[in-house]
């Protein structure tokens, strides 16, 4: 069986990654600038080769060269560039040197020539000025020899299972002479209680305060729950199947609250926001609000309000984020809070990709096929290693994204933080 072959730009932890491997694509090769996310995307795509650079400083015969690809026709490239979305005035914006990262995911679509690209971004870019720069994007590609949808849509991830009101921009092209994908469809939706309720709370397991794991038994879960957690078989789901053990609740490292904290959070009534914290409360039937990665201590605040948990006097854990995120539990993050909140909220829900790429399987006039092999995942040390060790070992300076601010451990997270607004992005 020969499945189709996409490269991830921007690649984070794997939203986009795991999305279209379950619509039927081999992910062969992923690009990211942060040592973390690369070691976890590493963990988690053993057949992929993780490349950890900015997309700046990589080609396209480079990356065919590193996935063995020779001369092979590429499916899909796909990515999410981070951009200002504006310029000054008689400037272009794509020569922007504030929105290099977009011009330079340009510049490798068109060194490798794929029959189709995704470029995916915030809402913002469709609105006011920001709709400027995103047909400077457009034209781009057409130049370039692509046909793109200029009809381009926001898609919200809730309307495709996930249960999380998270909307974002989806953009598609194809090689001209090809099929331009049509957008998918609305499915039914997912609630929180639907995503979480299986979860046994973490807080009744005290190994919880000093490592992310441990062995439970789960509740009974929704059909939802259950494809992610592998005991149900999802029929639109073709991803590789995982060996790992399904009797252990992993990314669940506690956090510490104050006892007034708690009263707060138990006194807030569902969809609700609590005052102080400005931490929404989620509500078992409806959905998760934007979970975001927060911003690095360049940049202030150094974590990003967790919702606080429907029926538990404390904010989600990041394995709650994760299900909230349609994250299969096989699926590992780095062993901090910190880093897996942030690899989750920097990622596009894995069920909204794969949403977007059954489309491009049926442009391409394929027939998805679900492996029948089992992969190992990576080496355990790879989801807890240090911004240190995981720059050295992928050959990066370890300066490369901005350290954490802490003043003192075990801070409380309800105290106010400013929410990363979605047009921070722009």
């Amino acid at each position: 069986m020969t499945r189709p072959i996409g490269i991830d730009l921007f690649a984070g932890v794997g939203g986009l990654s795991l999305g279209f491997e379950q619509a039927g694509f081999d992910i062969v090769a992923s690009v990211d600038i942060d040592p973390i996310h690369c070691a976890a995307h590493k963990f988690n795509f053993p057949k992929c080769v993780t490349v950890c650079k900015s997309v700046v400083e990589v080609t396209g015969d480079e990356l065919r060269h590193l996935a063995g690809l020779g001369k092979r026709d590429i499916d899909i490239v796909m990515g999410g560039a981070p951009c200002q979305g504006f310029s000054m005035i008689g400037k272009r914006a794509l020569d922007d040197s504030r929105n290099q990262l977009v011009y330079h995911y340009v510049r490798v679509v068109m060194e490798l020539k794929p029959k189709y690209f995704v470029f995916e971004n915030v809402r913002g870019l469709t609105v006011g000025k920001h709709r400027r720069f995103l047909q400077e994007v457009i034209e781009a590609f057409q130049a370039g020899g692509y046909e793109v949808e200029t009809d381009y849509k926001v898609l919200n991830a809730a309307d495709f299972g996930v249960p999380q009101d998270r909307r974002r921009l989806i953009l598609m092209g194809a090689r001209k002479g090809l099929p331009l994908p049509s957008y998918p469809e609305p499915m039914s939706r997912t609630t929180v209680g639907e995503a979480i309720s299986d979860i046994p709370d973490a807080e009744q397991f005290p190994e919880l305060w000093e490592r992310d794991w441990t062995k439970v038994k789960y509740g009974k879960p929704s059909p939802y729950a259950a494809y992610l957690r592998g005991n149900k078989d999802d029929p639109t789901n073709f991803g590789y199947r995982r060996h790992f053990d399904a009797s252990l609740l992993t990314s669940s490292l506690l956090t510490d609250h104050t006892p007034l904290s708690r009263s707060r959070f138990a006194a807030t009534a569902p969809n609700e926001v609590e005052p102080i914290s400005r931490f929404k409360k989620l509500a078992l039937g409806g959905l998760c609000n934007t979970l975001r990665a927060g911003t690095a201590s360049d940049r202030g605040a150094f974590t990003s309000p967790r919702p606080i948990h429907p029926t538990a006097a404390r904010v989600i854990t990041v394995r709650e984020a994760a299900r909230l995120h349609s994250y299969p539990d096989w699926f590992r993050f780095h062993a901090t809070k910190w880093h897996g909140f942030r690899q989750i909220g920097n990622s596009v829900p894995p069920m909204l990709a794969r949403a977007v790429g059954a489309q491009f399987m049926l442009a391409l006039g394929k027939t998805p096929e679900k492996p029948g092999v089992f992969l190992n995942l990576g080496d355990q040390s790879l989801i807890a290693i240090s911004m240190t060790t995981a720059a050295a070992m992928f050959g990066v300076p370890s300066t490369v994204i901005a350290p954490r601010n802490r003043p003192g451990e075990k801070l409380d997270p309800t105290l106010p933080l400013f929410e990363e607004a979605e047009v921070a992005a722009l």
